[in-house]
């Protein structure tokens, strides 16, 4: 019986599964917390809406450009180590942002602790559910470790807008400090196997692949507002061409000369940072483009439902954190179900049917914007897209790690959460994007044909308005066109043409998600046919050949 073998059967699954759940979910929470609390963040720490938006993006600039790096340390050191010592930076974030008086402290306290904190704790849980549940229970925990992350997008809103609305934000991260010490005291209960060694740590490596990652991420994450290949009017450029693709270009050189560093190391015998030959496993990789895909998905599609409800619709935040509950519940029933009910499907087929559910969500809510109903029109579509992440979320995390020993699982960690990250990343920027320009375009075609609109006044819009149309609801557009005195019927004219527009924006923008969900459904060929409960690991391989 090998020590992997021993961490695992010792481990206290009633124990270890919340423990890690509540982990997942805690590094999840911060960015959908914030998104409803920045107009109060900004007040309360004399900033301004940008600022706060900068803060965001830097907490998921960390995130990504660290996970390799913190697989490696939890290698290095032991997973439980690094889980509870990223909960220890964790928390001290948390602190430093509940108590936090300007933007300095506020990024300093969530962008960088927070985020450090989660790139030890993220690779961490995924190499600890392979240390403690055999490959049998693998997929019913991955499932819902991966669930608790996705309800914590879901469940921001509501939690963000209901205590920003009846207390503050700030107690949202000191409530954080609790979960955090709770979660202290019960990791300890969570088997590991021995760490793999001190070996000289890869300096080169960390930076190359921290700087790649973020230039790449970085201009992803500015796509919306500097353009994807143009430059939009003021924003940076070289040649005429958007920093955003100069940007991505040159952090894609960058990894490759990584990928470079990597290889060289192992030939001379050194210890690589990541193992990059694991990228010529066919099983792993396809579960990390899976795992890309949906994170993906699910972030264009919290992107893109909290508009229409909070902007189109007029709901709260708390208001719109309620509707979006029927894809919370969803996505934890079918996490849990599936593996339990169906332990022997095949996990390409699980998740090509979650694919497909997504999609058909999509659909539904694209055809229902049609409809102009209230807010109830997004439930069935919010069903059908929770059954489907959450099938996704049942397989994904065990068809990575059963792909390789069990000792690789941190290194598996570091690289399924940059896929993830950068899936994130991607979908936020695609679908802000897309709704964007498809609303830009829609309203200045509206205005120039609408003869309720003067010629001069809708010439003046196309100029001023090229770099895109802001997302606004009626009563904001209407109280500035007012303001600036504009006759009733012109404000009118020009509020009916924002509102159409509007619409056409999230359908063009969820078009092009489905598109992206069909994509998915193509690549699940990638996939394993059998569950990684029902063969030998990778480790039996291993010792056995």
């Amino acid at each position: 019986m090998t020590s992997d073998t021993v961490g695992r059967t010792a481990g206290t699954p009633k124990i270890v599964l919340p423990t890690l759940a509540a982990g997942q979910f805690l590094m999840t929470l911060d960015s959908s917390v914030m998104n409803v609390s920045i107009a109060q963040v900004a007040e309360d720490v004399g900033t301004t809406v940008t600022g706060v938006q900068t803060a965001i993006t830097l907490y998921t600039l960390v995130m990504a450009t660290t996970m390799i790096t913190g697989g490696k340390i939890g290698t290095m050191i032991g997973r439980r180590r690094a889980f509870s010592i990223g909960c220890v930076i964790y928390g001290a974030g948390s602190l430093t942002t509940a108590l936090a008086p300007n933007l300095g402290v506020l990024i300093l306290g969530w962008s960088v602790l927070e985020g450090l904190g989660a790139a030890l704790i993220m690779p961490a849980i995924v190499a600890l559910v392979a240390t403690n549940f055999e490959p049998s229970g693998r997929p019913r925990a991955y499932g819902l470790v991966a669930s608790a992350g996705a309800i914590a997008v879901a469940a921001g809103p509501l939690i963000g807008g209901a205590v920003t609305t009846y207390w503050t934000w700030r107690l949202v991260f000191a409530g954080e400090v609790v979960v955090v010490l709770v979660i202290l005291v019960l990791a300890r209960r969570i088997k590991d196997t021995a760490p793999g060694g001190r070996t000289p740590f890869d300096f080169v490596g960390a930076v190359l692949a921290a700087l790649g990652l973020g230039l790449a991420v970085f201009g992803v994450l500015r796509s919306s507002e500097w353009g994807w290949i143009l430059a939009k009017p003021g924003a940076p450029a070289v040649g005429g061409i958007s920093a955003t693709l100069w940007l991505i270009v040159v952090g894609l050189l960058v990894v490759r000369a990584f990928f470079w560093w990597q290889a060289r190391r192992t030939e001379r015998g050194l210890e690589p940072l990541v193992d990059v030959t694991l990228l010529r496993n066919a099983q792993l990789t396809g579960g990390l483009t899976m795992f890309l895909f949906q994170f993906l998905l699910q972030a264009g599609m919290f992107f893109t439902i909290p508009l229409y409800l909070s902007v189109a619709l007029g709901l709260s935040a708390f208001e719109t954190g309620v509707r979006l509950l029927p894809l919370s519940v969803a996505l934890l029933v079918a996490a849990v179900a599936i593996p339990k009910l169906l332990p022997n499907a095949s996990p390409r087929r699980v998740v090509a049917a979650g694919l497909a559910t997504l999609l058909g969500g999509i659909i539904a809510l694209i055809l229902a914007l049609d409809l102009g109903a209230g807010p109830e029109i997004v439930t069935v579509p919010l069903l059908l897209a929770g059954l489907g992440v959450g099938a996704l979320s049942s397989q994904l995390g065990a068809v990575t790690v059963s792909a390789v020993p069990d000792r690789l699982s941190g290194d598996v960690g570091g690289l399924q959460n940059t896929a993830t990250n950068l899936g994130a990343s991607l979908g936020t920027a695609i679908a802000g994007s897309v709704l964007i320009g498809a609303l830009t375009t829609t309203f200045l075609v509206g205005i120039e044909g609408n003869p309720a609109v003067p010629e001069d006044l809708s010439s003046a819009a196309s100029v001023q308005l090229v770099g895109g149309v802001p997302f606004l609801s009626d009563d904001q557009v209407r109280s500035g066109l007012t303001e600036a005195g504009l006759p009733e019927d012109q404000v009118t004219a020009i509020v009916d043409e924002n509102a159409s527009a509007r619409i056409d924006g999230l359908r063009t923008s969820l078009g092009v998600l489905a598109v992206l969900a069909a994509v998915a459904i193509f690549l699940t060929r990638l996939l394993p046919t059998r569950p990684a409960g029902s063969r030998k690991t990778a480790d039996d391989r291993e010792n056995t050949g």
